[in-house]
């Protein structure tokens, strides 16, 4: 089965599946209608089954034994999850650098209005990825950014949640995140603005394929943490459907980040914070609410984001110190204190959320 969903990919798959005849195979083409959902991943499903009833589809449906996923992070997980279900192979390929879906044996799993639920840890990763630079070339500018945020998350979140673990793989995968930042930290605005050079090449790589290494070295120890959980949280919100999940995880980092200013009194985060953000600057990722397209965003909706951030079961609990949603709301409309000014209609909300994390501190926290 050949699965995907954009028009963006619709001339690729039609491609793909040509060169599958060509080959001698009967290939099933299928289309998710929402993001990677149990909508689409039922409707599949049952499409699936029943065409085994039917004598039109059964010579596909019999030879079905992988599914070929094509597309965006969305797509990918979409692909693994219902191979996952199925027991069938899975081969992967993403048509660009923006997360690193194509490698890793977990699947996010949203509503139909493309907001965050769950994730699904996979029985293992997909069989084969396919990674072709020039297909992924093509893609536009943004994805590459998005997928470097995404992967220099790794470090900012394993770094607090596993550096002290006593498995000698995970403290691996902590040290291989470490270089990957560090790699991502001098070549990413180089690969951005040069989309044919050898850095781009390494960047691309580096955000699709070593970030995902990095998860199957770590495993599920080398855990995601706030960065994730803030963007998890702002899925909830439609407002913020059109940000990429890489662009919406750097931004989780630089409130990962001003929590540990808040709660710790961590000076060092304090300078990563203002790297990221002067880097992130020159990539064009959000920095701040409004960065994100949030400027008209309610005090409501931010605790709503919070709350869902903050619930049990939640990777922001990973972090080493109790973080209720009140904190939350301060780090998150707080992104660029000291760097930058605060836009006007937050300030109000920072000062009340200070407000009452001076009370929190005085009475502990809430979370």
């Amino acid at each position: 089965m050949l699965l995907g969903r954009s028009d963006y990919t619709a001339a690729l798959r039609q491609q793909l599946l040509a060169d599958l005849v060509s080959q001698g195979l009967a290939p099933l083409a299928a289309e998710l209608q929402f993001d990677c959902c149990e909508t689409d991943l039922s409707n599949l499903v049952q499409q699936i089954t029943s065409a085994k009833s039917s004598l039109n589809a059964k010579s596909h449906t019999e030879a079905i034994d992988a599914v070929i996923a094509v597309g965006g992070g969305k797509v990918l997980d979409a692909g693994k999850l219902l191979a996952h279900r199925l027991g069938l192979a899975c081969i992967t390929v993403p048509t660009s650098a923006a997360t690193c879906a194509g490698w890793t044996a977990l699947a996010n799993l949203y509503s139909t209005g493309g907001a965050f639920e769950r994730d699904v840890t996979l029985d293992r990763c997909p069989d084969l990825l396919v990674f072709d630079h020039a297909l992924v070339r093509q893609a536009p500018p943004a994805t590459l950014t998005s997928g470097i945020a995404d992967a220099m998350a790794k470090w900012y979140e394993a770094s607090v949640s596993s550096s002290n673990s006593p498995d000698g793989l995970v403290q691996q995968a902590v040290q291989q995140a470490r270089v990957l930042r560090d790699q991502l930290m001098l070549e990413a605005e180089e690969a951005f603005h040069n989309p044919g050079s050898e850095a781009w090449v390494r960047v691309a790589e580096a955000s699709a394929l070593t970030a995902g290494l990095i998860g199957g070295v770590g495993g599920a120890s080398c855990r995601t943490v706030a960065a994730h959980a803030v963007h998890n949280g702002l899925t909830q919100l439609s407002a913020c459907h059109d940000s990429l999940h890489g662009a919406k995880v750097g931004f989780g980092v630089l409130v990962q980040l001003r929590l540990e200013e808040l709660l710790s009194e961590n000076r060092l985060a304090v300078q990563a914070r203002r790297q990221l953000i002067s880097l992130f600057r020159k990539l064009k990722l959000p920095v701040c609410l409004e960065d994100l397209g949030l400027s008209r965003v309610s005090l409501e909706e931010l605790q709503q984001v919070c709350a869902f951030a903050c619930q049990p079961g939640s990777d922001l609990h990973h972090l080493p110190f109790a973080v209720s949603p009140t904190v939350l709301l301060a780090a998150l409309v707080s992104t660029t204190e000291g760097c930058e000014a605060a836009p006007e209609p937050h300030r109000a909300v920072i000062a009340q959320a200070e407000r009452s994390q001076l009370e929190a501190t005085r009475t502990g926290p809430d979370a």
